[in-house]
């Protein structure tokens, strides 16, 4: 492990991400350097006074073998010590491209060998079952011979590869994230869902859930560094999606299953794990891991967890200084997602997930606004990047 400097950079690779941004954020306010690497020149974390240099990049989803070597000619310079994962295809370069990156930094990420266990949901779930963590059923689409109860149809894959896939047309990875709902008794076109999706997608069971959580964590070869937990309250959609407005919890028996299910992965890393919570049975069933930082990072931050330091002080050598403690029943919104789910309202229709009213769920927003007024993006001391994403969510609407 390359020697790690007191004076040494970090190189954020971003695209829109919130959880790129309070990496910048985070370590800024610590008074370590970032240096920003995007395709995009808007990006939110571009405008952030923590942002100590901004450096345009090929974009992985158009060029993927020159986006590795942008970012290993910047690994290269003395001042980079480590490079933080804030996106699927960065975990995936990450681990691909190791021992290159290693040559010049710090790393704190699995073996290709686990990562295509994590980004294979078929296999990801197989291994849940052999550790005894509850999930729910689950198969191929090839495989299911009949359609009597509600189900959902989602991608095999975190991050479609040509490595993970033979069929995948081309180097540059690919992100699927259609989901479908399907009410019993209406069976999907297999082939147009399968010719969509480029392979075949998996099936699981719909879940009938009273809360949705969250667990992170930061893991060294098998053993948790430090780990967080939250409910996620609303998503970006009232059909689910990404938490916009979250609260930080301890729940044992979530903590236990999590921490079964990395330590017989024997992980190393980050890890951002979605379950649900049963409402026939309460028990805490997996939903997927992400092997990076996460979309709501600014709530586990803002609530004393914070990974983006942890993982600095890990890849610099120093993992006994971390704190792992974190302050119980913290709320947080990501204003952009609230807008979302909001839309999603109007918008987005599932047979399978009763649409409250729009009114109501409005008054809510606006309710847990003012009496949590903790956001991701918006800052008094740091305004621009609020805007910079104000800007793009406006346009890409």
């Amino acid at each position: 492990m390359p020697h790690v400097s007191t004076d040494a950079s970090a190189l954020v690779p971003s695209g829109i991400s919130s959880g790129s941004y309070q990496v910048v954020r985070s370590l800024g306010r610590r008074g370590i350097d970032t240096v920003c690497a995007s395709a995009d020149e808007t990006v939110p974390e571009f405008a952030s006074k923590y942002c100590a240099e901004r450096v345009t990049v090929p974009a992985p989803t158009d060029d993927f073998p020159a986006y590795r070597d942008a970012l290993l000619d910047l690994a290269g310079r003395e001042d980079v010590a480590t490079v933080i994962p804030c996106r699927e295809e960065d975990a995936y370069l990450l681990s691909k491209y190791r021992s290159e990156f290693e040559a010049h930094v710090s790393l704190v990420v699995p073996t290709l060998d686990a990562l295509e266990v994590v980004h294979d949901r078929r296999r990801l779930f197989d291994a849940a079952a052999e550790a005894g963590v509850p999930i729910p059923e689950t198969q191929l689409l090839s495989e299911v011979d009949a359609w009597d109860s509600p189900r959902l149809i989602k991608s095999r894959y975190n991050l479609v590869t040509d490595a993970y896939l033979d069929s995948h047309p081309s180097a540059e990875p690919t992100e699927v994230n259609r989901i479908d709902h399907v009410a019993p008794g209406d069976p999907p076109d297999a082939e147009e869902v399968r010719a969509a999706m480029g392979h075949d997608p998996i099936v699981q069971e719909f879940v009938p859930n009273d809360g949705k959580y969250m667990f992170a964590a930061l893991y060294n070869h098998g053993d948790p560094l430090s780990t967080f937990q939250h409910e996620q309250i609303r998503g970006n959609s009232y059909i689910g999606g990404g938490g916009v407005y979250r609260r930080s919890t301890d729940i044992e028996a979530l903590e236990r299953v999590a921490r079964k299910l990395l330590g017989r992965l024997e992980w190393h890393g980050l890890a951002c794990i979605e379950y649900i919570r049963d409402a026939r049975t309460g028990e805490f069933k997996l939903l997927e891991i992400n092997p990076r930082m996460w979309q709501s990072l600014p709530s586990t931050v803002y609530a004393g967890a914070d990974f983006p330091y942890h993982y600095w002080l890990t890849a610099s050598g120093h993992a006994e200084r971390i704190d792992p403690d974190y302050e119980l029943g913290v709320g947080t919104h990501m204003l952009y997602g609230e807008a979302k789910y909001l839309l999603s309202l109007l918008r987005d229709d599932s047979p399978n997930v009763e649409k409250p009213a729009i009114y109501s769920e409005l008054g809510s927003v606006v309710a847990s606004c003012l009496t949590e007024p903790h956001f991701d993006f918006f800052s008094l001391d740091d305004p621009r990047p609020f805007l910079q994403g104000f800007r793009k969510f406006v346009s890409s609407e």
